[in-house]
């Protein structure tokens, strides 16, 4: 058992249902949990450690629901500065396909570097391709050194060009192999206990880049061990148009004919989802990362953020991956939310 004592704060703010602000503020943590939250002269007196933040702002940890950690190494490529989401990957796809597992470990370390720089405490990351050798583990590696929590999400692409998808073949990989290895990650790196410092979760990339097949068995799988769902959706109208020509149907319903719902969920962008698809969000208890910055870079769209609020779907924040943002800044992309939400209420008279 260890014990932490932060006292003095010039300022501590809660995001409690309060919200409070509490001057002189301090924090009281019992083997790594909070414990009491207040102001200085109500909490212990003793503990193993004492930090004294006189003259400091104290903050809650934010949490990085979305993101490419690999991406860090791919920032500002001139021929995918004025493309929209699918001619962006078309040009990234094969420098992509030449990163190997160092690149992985090193992106990783900067992408943590600067989000933790930024507030961030917990980052979940989606890593959909493994090209020469490379493998999650090698980003699960450089986490467990930096000592930021992690969801590491295995990713996958099966569906390549020649099978009717978007990614070249030269970056998909078998279903078999893929599922495979999302049982092996699971069974050596998966830790369910609250405060966890790493957890799996299986997130085929997007519907235009795997088989329905695939985002079944990987349900399956998940839910067999208890392990989180998740991928990209609805993020722009392209992909509306290519999930009704492929599979007879609108991202959300093809999501619904998957069994790809449920509390277990959350999809990156949801950008546009409209009326009965946010009700769907919303009586299953799928969650929803929103993106804004990475979105107006691509210029996705406006997620319907105030939609999902008023309806009480769940929502969190992603920086997204650094080739669609140019940076991993957890507050900045805050401001940036709170910016574009401005914007669109300005737009459409809410």
């Amino acid at each position: 058992m260890s014990t932490l004592l932060i006292k003095n704060a010039a300022v501590l703010v809660t995001m409690d249902d309060l919200r409070r602000e509490i001057t002189g503020g301090g924090l009281f943590i019992r083997d790594g949990f909070i414990e009491q939250v207040g102001s200085s002269d109500e909490l212990p007196s003793q503990a193993d450690q004492v930090l004294d933040l006189q003259g400091h702002l104290v903050l809650p940890g934010l949490i990085n629901c979305h993101h490419h950690f690999y991406q860090t190494l791919t920032r500002a490529v001139p021929a995918a500065q004025n493309a929209n989401l699918f001619h962006w990957l078309k040009t990234l796809y094969p420098i992509w396909a030449r990163i190997n597992g160092e690149d992985i470990y090193l992106s990783t370390k900067t992408a943590l570097a600067e989000l933790a720089l930024s507030g961030c405490t917990t980052a979940s990351d989606h890593l959909y391709l493994f090209p020469n050798g490379s493998k999650l583990d090698d980003e699960i590696a450089a986490a467990q050194e930096m000592g930021v929590r992690i969801q590491a999400s295995r990713g996958s692409m099966s569906l390549g060009e020649s099978q009717g998808g978007l990614p070249p073949d030269s970056v998909v990989d078998s279903e078999e192999a893929i599922l495979a290895d999302s049982l092996r990650l699971i069974q050596r790196y998966h830790d369910p206990n609250p405060g966890a410092m790493v957890q799996i979760v299986l997130a085929p990339c997007s519907p235009f880049s795997v088989t329905g097949e695939l985002m079944r068995q990987s349900a399956t799988l998940a839910r067999e061990h208890h392990v989180h769902l998740h991928t990209h959706l609805a993020e722009t109208q392209d992909e509306d148009e290519f999930c009704l020509q492929k599979f007879g149907h609108k991202p959300v319903a093809y999501m619904q004919s998957l069994d790809w719902v449920g509390e277990d969920v959350w999809f990156a962008h949801s950008v546009h989802v409209r009326g009965e698809e946010i009700q769907v969000y919303k009586t299953t208890g799928c969650g929803v990362a929103h993106c804004p910055s990475s979105n107006m870079r691509l210029a996705s769209g406006i997620a319907p953020v105030r939609e999902y609020m008023q309806a009480g779907v769940k929502l969190g924040l992603g920086v997204d991956g650094s080739a669609s943002n140019d940076g991993s800044h957890m507050l900045g992309e805050a401001r940036q939310a709170m910016l574009l939400a401005r914007l669109r209420a300005a737009r459409f008279g809410e």
